[in-house]
């Protein structure tokens, strides 16, 4: 394997210890038991997903606690936010043995250079300068450049592997399998790995890998958390003091979301941003979205909590006005705290109804 576990001799070595002994129950501690849904969701299908970013920071929406869902897209919120601790929630629980994976990836990894030549199992480049002012173009184009190697891909696949098994998460054989297709998937297909579904048609217009790294926001700056060296230290540094939580936990569930409200509030911190994805539509379908209401309900929150959700138009003919040409999905923002108000007061008959009130409710 590329690495060894850490010993116990040193002090050092006893306070790592002890945060991956913190880190592993917390992740324990607020997981509910595992759901099913038809994706392995490794990467986004939301090419919009940059198009909040100037919304965010119109609304002042900084700190706090970050609870989002799904892949690697939330960094790139936590970039931005600088929250103070962040939980990914999502109801399978292979996200959370995703998220360990990406947790390893921070870890090792030094600079962005390193993160994408690891995920992808190119080999590590020997140089000192790790080209940390390169653009994401730039970082698109060396990744072309080198090919994968045996060697490579072992060593990448071993180090994320050994890396993981020091935080002390209990995982089965299967799921370390499990992790390692994970990854190995990244490393054959690259940055050409395209978001998938089971018992869905897959649809030719979901965005590759390549084409989320180099995504904008409206303004035409690429702001993902690998479009800078300073934004990729911020959920480095995130990841390194154990403050990104993989949960495994329903949105409409009885336990996940409680859990962590009570830890904010023993925290003395409030929600700062709630990213849904496009989890409501499902929570509609199957009953439990009056549920899930009654939970943001019970996170703390100010004036400037918001939800950021995720709107695929091309199923219910309703164009919100701000949406982007071209784009599939809609990035929209609502504060929170009328989230909560219209919800309690039985506004939301159907999906339609919250997705309009919330484009409505963007500032402009």
């Amino acid at each position: 394997m590329g690495l060894v576990a850490c010993g116990t001799g040193t002090r050092g070595d006893q306070a790592q210890q002890a945060r991956s002994t913190e880190f592993a129950q917390l992740v324990e501690r607020l997981s509910e038991p595992g759901g099913y849904f038809d994706t392995d969701n490794l990467i986004s299908n939301e090419r919009s997903y940059l198009h909040v970013m100037d919304q965010l920071t119109m609304r002042q929406v900084q700190g706090g606690a970050y609870i989002g869902v799904g892949p690697d897209q939330n960094f790139s919120y936590i970039a931005a936010v600088r929250p103070d601790i962040a939980f990914i929630v999502d109801i399978r629980r292979d996200n959370v043995l995703q998220h360990l994976m990406f947790k390893a990836l921070f870890t090792v990894a030094r600079t962005r250079r390193e993160y994408l030549c690891l995920l992808f199992g190119r080999p590590v480049p020997d140089d000192r300068d790790q080209r940390t002012e390169a653009s994401i173009g730039m970082l698109v184009g060396y990744i072309d450049s080198v090919d994968t190697t045996p060697a490579s891909s072992s060593t990448a696949l071993d180090t994320v592997a050994a890396t993981v098994a020091r935080f002390g998460v209990p995982l089965s054989d299967d799921d370390m399998a499990t992790l390692r297709r994970f990854h190995g998937q990244f490393i054959r297909e690259g940055l050409d790995l395209q978001f998938q579904s089971h018992g869905r048609p897959p649809s030719a217009r979901y965005p590759t890998l390549r084409q989320l790294i180099s995504e904008t926001d409206r303004t035409g700056r690429q702001v993902s958390y690998l479009a800078s060296e300073s934004a990729f230290r911020i959920v480095k540094s995130l990841q390194e003091r154990d403050r990104i939580i993989p949960v495994v936990g329903d949105f409409a569930g009885t336990h996940a979301l409680t859990a962590i409200g009570d830890l904010l509030r023993r925290r003395g911190l409030t929600v700062s941003v709630f990213y849904t994805s496009n989890v409501e539509l499902y929570l509609m379908r199957n009953g439990g979205f009056q549920q899930f209401a009654e939970n943001v309900a019970r996170l703390p929150q100010d004036e400037h909590s918001v939800v950021v959700r995720s709107y695929f138009r091309r199923n219910f003919g309703y164009t919100p006005a701000d949406a982007v040409p071209g784009y599939l999905s809609v990035q929209l923002l609502q504060s929170m705290e009328e989230f909560v108000t219209r919800a309690e007061a039985g506004a939301y008959r159907s999906y339609l109804e919250l997705v309009a009130e919330s484009a409505v409710a963007v500032p402009q």
